[in-house]
């Protein structure tokens, strides 16, 4: 019997050093629990029920889930001739035994039958999850739509729907994008119309929809035709039913257990979320914000998976008469590799606590007969997290399934010909991981949304206020945050100098702007987990002192204005080439 939690040492270190308690506080203040059958209580009850969560997590993913990856990668989902979608048989089983462990409500009001677990958490579980199989973690990942219906809807729409997501009796799918409307969701095309009575129908087509084949559906479509951006567009709840057919699924490189459809629409019954005119603006976004770190903890999961078969292999592959992770070029592979996910881990946690502060304090702020006090600070928090979080949560997807699609590629470089061949899941990995940087917006998308943050100086501000700030009694942490100073100094120096040749060196220069500061607020987060363990002392002073030169190098590009990019584009690319 395995065990995906108790096995991973950084989790639980995580989930001992963070400050879970604080998130607990505020996740069972005034919770909604009804009448629950159980409910924590203390903080400490809280705490220990998550760690309990978790292992029932790691236990499934080990003994359920990954056993069956590979069977349903090589099988995938059938596509029948009425438009439904009929799961893989091993597919249908992982649900079935997350909804007998109670994991399919993970953020949900116990009243609803959830678990009410801050976003953190669920994060866990979500990398956990995505350990045992990548593709899979697009059906648990989805709860996000249970979240949005219970965030925005009205209470009709969420007793008729909440409680069937926790009991595993639905699944969801987050309707967005059509074939002209991929990164654009401003130029959505699917119609919502009023009958005569004032109920919507809507008709259309949606494309790229993961898990487009579950029972509740959340789609963006068009209420104000005479509104052509994303001002006319509205949030709808759609059951399933015969007016919905799936016409396609796809084929892919990658996640072929994650069934991803072409959906048609034909007068089909909606109820409008919340309100008309606020589907992309409000309902969506928020949507997109959770799940952008939904697929920052799928990136650690495969990435985690790729490390610990390549690990695996290089300790028991022998050439040249000894095991080959004693050679360094094998042996820096692996570490750059370990540094990696757990780097990217450090900053998706951190984000997720970031968000846990937001969410609560716009729940808590919103709760009638809650004090006034509590309200007015509740509210002062969620604005300063939602500011903070603009800019943590597209870094963390941006950083996670980058470093995923390089440390599922190291993997299969370290079992070289046997990573090539199916008889390993080294390939599988590589596979499954190149979809992060694509989906819920590409790396060029949270790239865009990240540097808003750093020109406006809200990075520069959080940096020295929350870290810069802080004294280490260890001299070696004093070494190193003197270096991350520095980079920072030289960073903003680059900031203020690419702010001055205008937009167009902007939105060239964004990448290596966000790249720096990536990797600065994550050495500042190595050196507060190097506090609380000599082995992350470790880490820390290895990720620092690598990725400081990289910064340096990065501020001395920028600073030379090369534009040629743009000035020289045709010039270089050439001609487009001549249909064959």
């Amino acid at each position: 019997m395995g065990n995906y939690f108790l096995d991973n040492e950084d989790i639980q270190f995580a989930l001992d050093t963070l400050n879970i308690k604080e998130l607990a506080e505020l996740q069972e203040m005034f919770a909604e629990n009804g009448d629950a059958d159980y409910a924590p209580e203390t903080v400490d009850d809280a705490v220990t029920g998550y760690a309990e969560i978790l292992k029932i997590v790691g236990s499934i993913a080990a003994d359920t889930i990954a056993p069956a990856a590979e069977q349903v990668d090589n099988e995938g989902h059938t596509l029948n001739d009425d438009g439904t979608v009929t799961y893989n048989p091993l597919t249908q089983k992982n649900l079935d035994k997350l909804a007998q462990g109670n994991l399919l409500g993970f953020t949900l009001p116990r009243r609803y039958g959830g678990l009410n677990c801050p976003n953190l958490i669920y994060t866990m579980a979500t990398e956990i999850v995505s350990r045992a199989d990548c593709s899979f973690m697009n059906m648990f990942g989805l709860q996000g739509i249970a979240e949005t219906i219970n965030a925005f809807a009205s209470q009709e729409i969420k007793d008729m729907s909440l409680s069937r997501f926790c009991t595993g009796e639905v699944t969801g799918a987050m309707v967005l994008t059509e074939p002209d409307a991929g990164s654009d969701l401003q130029a959505v095309r699917l119609k919502a119309e009023q009958t005569e009575d004032g109920k919507w129908v809507l008709n259309g087509v949606k494309r790229f929809i993961t898990n487009g084949c579950g029972e509740i559906l959340l789609v963006l479509a068009r209420s104000e035709p005479e509104i052509t951006d994303g001002r006319g567009l509205s949030l709808f709840y759609v059951e399933s039913d015969e007016t919905v057919k799936v016409r396609h699924l796809e084929e892919k490189l990658g996640i072929h257990g994650s069934p991803t459809c072409e959906l048609t629409f034909t007068n089909t019954p909606a109820l409008l979320i919340g309100e008309r005119q606020r589907g992309l603006i409000t309902y969506v976004m928020a949507l997109m914000n959770g799940a952008r770190v939904g697929i920052a903890a799928q990136s650690l999961g495969v990435a985690e998976a790729a490390f610990r078969l390549a690990r695996t292999y290089a300790a028991a592959r022998e050439q040249f008469g000894a095991p080959i992770e004693v050679l360094p070029p094998v042996a820096e592979m692996l570490v750059d590799m370990k540094v990696k996910i757990e780097a990217s881990r450090a900053l998706t946690y951190h984000t997720c606590t970031i968000c846990d502060k937001q969410n609560n304090g716009e729940r808590l702020s919103q709760t009638p007969g809650i004090p006034k006090e509590i309200v007015s600070e509740q509210r002062k928090a969620a604005r300063n997290a939602k500011r903070i979080n603009g800019m943590l949560t597209p870094m963390s997807k941006y950083y996670g399934s980058e470093m995923a699609i390089e440390v599922s590629n190291m993997g299969l470089q370290v079992l070289g010909g046997s990573g090539y061949i199916k008889d390993y899941a080294a390939e599988r990995y590589v596979r499954d991981a190149r979809i992060t940087n694509i989906y819920e917006g590409t790396s060029q998308l949270q790239v865009v949304a990240v540097i808003k943050g750093i020109t406006s100086g809200t990075f520069e501000s959080y940096i020295v206020d929350t870290f810069e700030s802080k004294t280490y009694d260890d001299a070696d942490l004093e070494t190193l945050k003197a270096s991350l100073i520095e980079s920072r100094k030289k960073t903003v120096e680059a900031i203020n100098f690419v702010k001055e040749q205008g937009t167009g060196y902007i939105d060239l220069s964004a990448r290596k702007l966000v790249d720096c500061a990536i990797d600065i607020l994550i050495g500042h987060l190595f050196l507060a987990q190097a506090e609380k363990c000599d082995r992350k002392k470790k880490i820390a002073k290895y990720f620092i002192e690598r990725q400081a030169p990289r910064i340096a190098a990065n501020v001395a590009v920028l600073l030379n204005r090369n534009s040629q990019a743009i000035d020289d584009y045709k010039t270089i690319v050439g001609d487009v080439p001549a249909a064959e």
